[in-house]
Formats: structure tokens, sequence, C-alpha cells
């Protein structure tokens, strides 16, 4: 039983010390960037030595990549269209909306990492560049899925349309929430932008 006891007090440690990291690294990506960041920088932020990190972690970018999987697990337990107890269509698409913004303002750290690493073009890309490129592709989907679903009146071609479109508006809004700070309200400004995926559903479905 000692043993047992002893496995699970280190594997308690290693989540805590990796959740530290991930912590650290959010902070210090969020004010230097994907370039200004560094193992040395994030091991003083967190208390932990560089070589806990490289324990969890192979480098930088696998480190950053660690942060973007993990806030997009969180964003997308929110991308869950509401079932019909929710009200009318428009009802359960501003409630979608209002949940995904919501979700989004608690775990942002995917989006903007991952809008600034799109924005970068290397010989060589990272592999937080890739894990990005992967979650939005995963959330690609899940959107068409639901729009399929939403409106089955829609042929394939508009559910790409429209997706793209959709998560196009949503990254605008990201960067005016980033850009104007507490004088934007995200949750009304996806309000406003279901609504008008809305009514382009309606119009492309007849």
């Amino acid at each position: 039983m000692d043993d047992d006891r002893n496995t699970r007090r280190r594997r308690a440690n290693g989540e805590e010390s990796r959740r530290r990291i991930l912590d650290a690294t959010v902070e210090v990506a969020g004010e230097r960037g994907y370039e200004g960041t560094s193992i040395a920088l994030v091991s003083k932020r967190c208390g932990l030595p560089a070589s806990s990190i490289y324990w969890h972690f192979k480098d930088k970018d696998d480190l950053i990549a660690a942060v973007i999987e993990r806030s997009f697990g969180r964003w997308l337990a929110a991308l869950t269209l509401p079932d019909d107890s929710a009200g009318t269509p428009m009802a359960r698409v501003t409630m979608l909306a209002q949940q995904v913004a919501t979700a989004l303002l608690e775990a942002p750290d995917f989006l903007r990492l991952g809008l600034m690493l799109t924005l970068e073009r290397r010989p060589e890309e990272p592999s937080a560049r890739t894990m990005f490129l992967q979650v939005r592709e995963f959330a690609h989907r899940r959107v068409a899925d639901m729009f399929a679903e939403f409106m089955p009146g829609l042929d394939p071609a508009a559910v790409q349309l429209l997706t793209t479109y959709a998560l196009a508006g949503a990254d605008g809004l990201f960067v005016a929430k980033e850009i104007g700070g507490d004088g934007v309200d995200l949750v009304r400004l996806f309000e406003l932008h279901a609504l008008a995926l809305f009514d382009l559903a309606a119009r492309l479905s007849s």
C-alpha cells in the first residue's frame, strides 16, 4: 500500500508541476509572444528548475503546443449546440454564441498564440503552429457538423462556406477584443455574429 500511495503522490506532484509550467508559459507568451518565450523565463515564472520543464516537455515549441492543446480542450467543451428544450432555433443559436464567447474569454490562449503563429512564416514550421492548425481543423469540422444538423437543407458547399465565414468572423471579433480590451463586449458581439450567421444559413438553404 505504501508503494501505491507513493506512486499516487508522485503522479499528483507531476500533474501539479505540469499545470504550473503551463500556467507560467501562458503568462510569459502573453507578454512576449512566441519568439520572446524561453525555458529560462518560464522556469523563473513558475519557480521550477529548467530540468523539471524538460522532464515534461522536449523544448519550448513542445511546451507552447501543449498550452494550445490544453486551452483548446477547455474551449471545445462549450462548442455544443443546445437541444430543443432551449427554445426556438434563434434562441438556441444565441445561447451557443454566448457559451462560445464566454469560454473564449476564460480560455483564450489557444487562439491568441495560434493566430500569432499562423501569421508568421518560417522555413521550418514549429510544432506549436501545427498543433493550432490541427485543433483549428477539428473546430472547423465540429462547426460544419452543427450547421448540417441545424439546417439540413444546406448543401455541402454552403456548409463549408458558412463554416469558414463563421470561424473567420470569430477570429476578427477576438482580435477586436484584444485591441479594445474591456471596452469591447465579446459576448454581445458573438450574439450579433450568430444572428447574422442564422440569417445567412436561412438564405442559403432556401
